[in-house]
């Protein structure tokens, strides 16, 4: 399942995979992974991307109630 969060918060901070990547110390390819849901990211990762984009870690990986909604408010 697609990580839709993490690309909304991406693409809303215009930033492309190698740009993040270089943000929180991790590659291209992962990223790509992170957000086609095939990778599930080590905390580390979790955190800091979390912290890239100034949200919970738990919003950004862990809620599923009222998805939709929530990606909405935020963009």
């Amino acid at each position: 399942m697609k990580n839709e969060r993490v690309i909304k918060m991406r693409k809303k901070m215009n930033l492309s995979q190698e740009e993040l990547a270089a943000m929180t110390d991790c590659s291209q390819s992962m990223i790509a992974l992170i957000e086609s849901g095939k990778r599930e990211p080590k905390k580390r990762i979790k955190m800091m991307l979390a912290e890239v984009f100034k949200v919970p870690v738990e919003w950004l990986f862990y809620e599923k109630i009222n998805d939709q909604e929530s990606l909405e408010r935020v963009g």
